[in-house]
């Protein structure tokens, strides 16, 4: 088997997609664990991820501000050239991402083989197989020309390594709330993905009147999806917490971990729940499981709206409803999910 010293992994993708690669992060770990593993993340993820066991470094890659243009693309991958990769592996799939590739002078590159362009920047590409495998085996299959690939179902868990500081927010954030304790999440980067507030706020409420103590969750931008959800439940705050963009996201992960289960939209924080074996209820509209993004485990639970001609209608979901009834969410009933969380909880 071939011998790498330092490695690169890209992946620009969104945050469930960076949690996604963990795997293949711990397969080329084991692989080859005396070297150096560099990670190359969107920015703002880094601190997520700073502590992780086996990393050398993670690097923040800033592609809708400094790195936008192919000109900084090229200059951020000749700056990761100072690290003299021989083994560059790149999880995604735009022209910017294969830009750096080329500009790290990686002897070995590995991609997939579509975009056309591809063929160009890399020493060897796989098939995806959108369609036929999980996210977490695509990812994987880009050991494949290694001889590295894990064998089918055989993956490493994704396992997520947090800073002390991280713990100690979510100390001071949770530790003094009554169990058990129910984490909603009700914000998402894409609209149609989103359950209505309203019923996050009436499963809020279901849930403090049996007794749990539900900590609202929501980051940049979705402060307002989470005071309304609060405002909804009108149940008093020290039962409905409102903890909106309080934990910065290696702290937000910590909170999660301590939870007693999760509930969320198709999100970012949904992989972070599922991952660290939180009980978690998840709810599907726009996307589907064919897709590859499912939560995994025995502790993750999907529900979503069977036999809708429309799903799935993207791979993320639009910004509005094509058909403009928004079915896929609106079906499902705050009564419907409370089924499915009461046992969770254990009230």
């Amino acid at each position: 088997m071939r011998s790498f010293e330092r490695i690169g992994v890209w992946n620009t993708a969104f945050l469930g997609d960076a949690v996604l690669t963990l795997p293949l992060l711990a397969a080329l770990h084991t692989a080859w664990p005396g070297a150096e593993l560099h990670f190359v993340v969107r920015g703002g993820l880094e601190g997520l991820f700073a502590a992780q066991e086996g990393l050398t470094s993670v690097t923040g890659f800033s592609k809708r501000g400094e790195h936008r243009s192919l000109a900084a693309a090229w200059s951020f991958g000749r700056g990761m050239a100072r690290k003299q990769p021989d083994l560059w592996i790149s999880a995604h799939t735009s022209l910017r991402s294969a830009v750096v590739s080329l500009a790290t002078g990686a002897p070995v590159r590995i991609g997939y083989r579509s975009p056309a362009y591809n063929r160009m920047a890399y020493t060897h590409t796989v098939d995806r197989g959108f369609g036929r495998y999980d996210e977490i085996e695509r990812l994987l299959r880009l050991l494949r020309p290694l001889d590295r690939e894990p064998r089918a179902g055989a993956f490493p868990w994704p396992d997520l390594t947090l800073p002390p500081a991280a713990r100690l927010q979510a100390e001071e954030l949770l530790g003094a709330l009554p169990r058990p304790l129910l984490g909603v999440h009700p914000g998402s980067t894409w609209p149609t993905k989103q359950w209505p507030v309203e019923y996050f706020a009436r499963v809020a409420a279901l849930a403090a009147d049996a007794g749990a103590t539900v900590a609202v969750f929501g980051g940049p931008g979705e402060e307002e999806d989470a005071a309304a959800v609060v405002r909804g439940a009108a149940r008093p705050s020290h039962q409905v917490v409102n903890l909106a963009s309080r934990p910065d996201l290696p702290g937000l992960a910590a909170c999660i971990r301590r939870l007693d289960a999760y509930l969320s939209n198709d999100s970012g924080p949904m992989h972070l729940a599922w991952m660290q074996r939180v009980p978690t209820l998840a709810l599907f509209g726009p996307t589907v499981r064919e897709l590859g993004f499912f939560p995994r485990g025995d502790t993750a639970h999907v529900l979503e709206v069977p036999d809708l001609h429309c799903r799935p209608c993207g791979l993320h979901g639009p910004r509005r409803c094509p058909e403009g009834h928004h079915r896929c969410m609106r079906d499902l009933r705050p009564e419907l999910v409370w089924e499915h969380l009461a046992p969770m909880l254990g009230v």
